[in-house]
């Protein structure tokens, strides 16, 4: 026979204690599991819908000669579309139809103006170092005068070759103003990324706006611009419309508006590499969604 005393039995109040401690651990348990299993399907989720936006495109739509491949650095043609065929635009007319004609009164009620077809905006050849430590950047006018090679069909229809600005090349699609930067530079471009109204102020949007500091107001009831001088936070359709203005700026020409241009596309880099951007998941995973949605896997 055991001579020990067996202990008391806790008391309604340990008890209530002792429960509430194991529901406690319960509930830990319980979600670090679901954070171990839920964060690698997170992150392939992720992975899958940004892999998604990327379309596969013809990286070039002439047959001429191509640029020699010299090294194992990266060129990248960027195109700042101009074409009013916009999400924006479609989402905005669906009362009134949803043809080109009503799309394209949506669009210039937007600021945008009315236009037929595409042509570059913008046009930027990035030099990227094998490395990834550094990248060059040219800016191509879009009034540059030149001789177009003809271009074929690459979901956009076939042209003839042509004299002309270089702008006009996105007309016949992105492919053709890759071939016609092949042409005037002699530099092999790699891959393209063709970014339009909806897609730029998306980016902006996605960084939750860039910083600027302008030296005086500028007003554009053209590019729908009203900023006020002095350092400011704006969204994306201020930095587009910032970026977008020639007659607020200079001599009204394409010249004028670069420094703009420029000066939007380093704050959008600086906002980027900053660590309100870096250390927050929510606005890593907004701007490489909008990032990656222009980019095209080119066919090359």
């Amino acid at each position: 026979m055991d001579n020990e005393e067996s202990s008391p039995p806790p008391g309604p109040r340990r008890q209530r204690r002792l429960a509430a401690k194991y529901r406690r651990r319960r509930t830990f348990v319980a979600v670090a599991a679901v954070l171990i299993i839920g964060a690698p399907v997170t992150i392939a989720v992720a992975v899958h819908n940004l892999g998604a936006n990327i379309a596969s495109s013809p990286l070039r739509a002439h047959g001429g000669d191509v640029p020699e491949k010299l090294t194992d650095e990266t060129n990248v043609l960027i195109i700042g579309s101009d074409t009013r065929d916009l999400e924006s635009a479609k989402d905005a007319s669906d009362d009134s139809g949803s043809d080109s004609e009503a799309n394209s009164g949506a669009a210039s009620a937007k600021g945008f103006g009315s236009a037929e077809g595409a042509r570059s905006d913008a046009m930027i050849l990035a030099h990227v170092a094998a490395d990834g430590d550094r990248i060059d950047a040219v800016q191509i006018p879009r009034d540059t005068i030149m001789d177009i090679p003809a271009c074929d069909d690459t979901g956009h229809g076939a042209t003839e070759a042509t004299h002309g600005m270089i702008n006009s090349a996105l007309n016949a699609g992105p492919a053709c103003s890759v071939s016609a930067a092949e042409v005037l530079t002699g530099v092999r471009v790699d891959h393209f990324i063709n970014v339009d109204f909806d897609g730029f102020s998306a980016i902006v949007d996605a960084l939750d706006g860039i910083t600027v500091d302008l030296d005086e107001p500028l007003t554009d009831p053209k590019a729908n611009l009203d900023l006020p001088a002095g350092h400011q936070t704006i969204g994306g359709d201020d930095a587009l419309a910032l970026a977008r203005t020639r007659h607020a700026v200079g001599d009204g020409s394409d010249i004028s508006r670069m420094g703009n241009q420029q000066m939007v596309m380093e704050a959008i880099i600086d906002r980027a590499k900053s660590g309100q951007v870096l250390t927050r998941p929510d606005r890593l995973y907004g701007l490489l969604d909008a990032v990656t949605s222009p980019i095209a896997d080119v066919l090359d």
